[in-house]
Order: structure tokens, then C-alpha cells, then sequence
């Protein structure tokens, strides 16, 4: 049995709640797979004050006290995660981004490997595909595997022809969500992910160190030394431009004075 945690990051339980209600009972529907909703608005997400307590020291110093763990640890139990967005102003709501500012310290140590990661953003008129594919870049930075979300267009209120285009759109999207949960959880690495691991590692390497949450944080996982962030079979062209990366970032950066 495979768990699917949604969260909603908006208060508005029209649109944006029919949609992701949608996808989710047509997930179930393929089987093997129980859900939970998580509604943003119901816990505490305090704006991040951009002390970077959570980069250098580690996110336990960090000084807001809200429900960022409680979130993180429903993350952390799922299989699958979906983020849903009402687009607000041409960009994800309020509270969706703030909540992401919270999670800055995953894209610095990225932890959410093996599982698997899409979104669904509800719009009225225009904007939406912009924020799905900024949200599915945000899946990849946090470890996910990404199957690409969608964007379901309505007004207020719905009509019958408008929820038969959700239906359809989210559909689809459920199938291909399920068929990524299905299959093996640390594929191949692209060449791209793969530059930019060895960029990143290398950069800690050179540049940072003991004092450095991320460069303790990279040592205990043994990335200095890997190919990749999970064991990975790397053919001989991969091989050979993974280290030339290293080559590269290893001359070109510097070290960093402790601050």
C-alpha cells in the first residue's frame, strides 16, 4: 500500500479542493493506495526570516517555532506527495510559498529520494502552466521523483462542462502518477541531475567546512565520495563528464572564510 499526502495551499475549498479530490479518488481507484489531505491553513507556517540558522547551523536552530516539522514528517512517510496551488497573481498563493520558503534548507541538502512527486495548480483565466512547471522544478531541487502536474482552468461557479475538463486532466495526471509509483524508486540519473550534484558536492568540498551544516550533512551521507546521491550504474560518458565537472568546479571555486 502506497501513501499519497496532498497539500493544499489554499483556504478556498472550491476549485482547488474539487480538483485534487478528483485526483486522488481517481488514484485510489488504480489501487493499492490510501491518501491524506493536508490543508496549509489548518497549521502554523510562520514567515522565514532569512537568518540562514537552517544553512549554516541545521534546521533545528532554527528560531520560528510553527509546524514545519509536523510537515516535513508527513513528507518524509509518504510515498507520494502532491502540492496544490490555487494561482494567485500569476504565482502560487501566499501560504504554498511561504511554506516552500520553510523547506530552503532541503534544496541546499536534499532528502526526499525514492519518492515520488507532482502538482496540480487551479487557475480561473491564465498564468497556471508557468506555476506548474516552477512547482515540478521545486519537486526536483527537494529529491523527488517529478511527474510533470497539471493546470485545471474554471470559474466561480464551475460549470458542468468546466468539470468535465478537470475530470479528464486529472485523470490522466493520476495515471501517470500511479504508474511512477509503481515502478523502481531510485531510477537512472539524467545527465543534468547529475552535473549538478557533482557541482554541488564539489563546491562544499572546496569551499566549506566543519563549521558548515551542509558540508557535515554531506560527509555523513558519503556524497563526497559517491557518483550520485543514491547508488547509480554511470556508463563511461556519464563517468567521464561527472568528472570533469568535478575537475571544473574543483579549480574554479574557493574557499570560504568562517563566518
Amino acid at each position: 500500500m502506497k501513501k499519497v499526502t496532498a497539500f493544499v495551499g489554499t483556504a478556498r475549498k472550491k476549485h482547488t479542493y474539487y480538483a485534487v479530490q478528483k485526483f486522488l479518488s481517481s488514484l485510489q481507484s488504480l489501487g493499492d493506495v490510501e491518501y491524506e489531505i493536508v490543508s496549509l491553513p489548518d497549521y502554523r507556517v510562520e514567515k522565514c526570516l532569512g537568518c540562514k540558522n537552517c544553512l549554516r547551523k541545521g534546521e533545528e536552530c532554527c528560531p520560528l517555532k510553527d509546524d514545519r516539522d509536523v510537515l516535513v514528517e508527513k513528507m518524509t512517510t509518504s510515498d507520494g506527495i502532491v502540492f496544490v496551488a490555487l494561482n494567485y497573481s500569476y504565482q502560487e498563493s501566499g501560504l504554498m510559498k511561504m511554506f516552500l520558503d520553510r523547506l530552503g534548507y532541503v534544496f541546499q541538502r536534499p532528502r526526499f529520494f525514492g519518492k515520488t512527486f507532482t502538482n496540480i495548480v487551479a487557475q480561473g483565466i491564465d498564468g497556471g502552466p508557468k506555476i506548474v512547471k516552477h512547482l515540478d522544478f521545486v519537486g526536483m531541487g527537494l529529491g523527488f521523483n517529478v511527474v510533470k502536474g497539471s493546470c485545471t482552468t474554471a470559474l466561480d461557479p464551475t460549470s458542468d462542462e468546466e468539470r468535465q475538463r478537470i475530470d479528464n486532466v486529472v485523470a490522466g495526471h493520476s495515471t501517470r502518477f500511479h504508474a511512477r509509483l509503481s515502478q523502481t524508486a531510485y531510477p537512472a540519473t539524467t545527465l543534468i541531475k547529475l552535473w549538478g550534484f557533482r557541482a554541488a558536492r564539489t563546491s562544499m568540498r572546496v569551499m566549506l567546512d566543519e563549521t558548515s551544516r551542509d558540508f557535515t550533512y554531506y560527509r555523513e551521507k558519503g556524497w563526497f565520495e559517491a557518483d550520485y546521491f543514491y547508488p547509480v550504474r554511470l556508463n563511461i560518458f556519464k563517468k567521464a563528464a561527472g568528472s570533469m565537472v568535478d575537475y571544473i568546479m574543483s579549480k574554479s571555486v574557493k574557499k570560504q572564510p568562517c563566518v
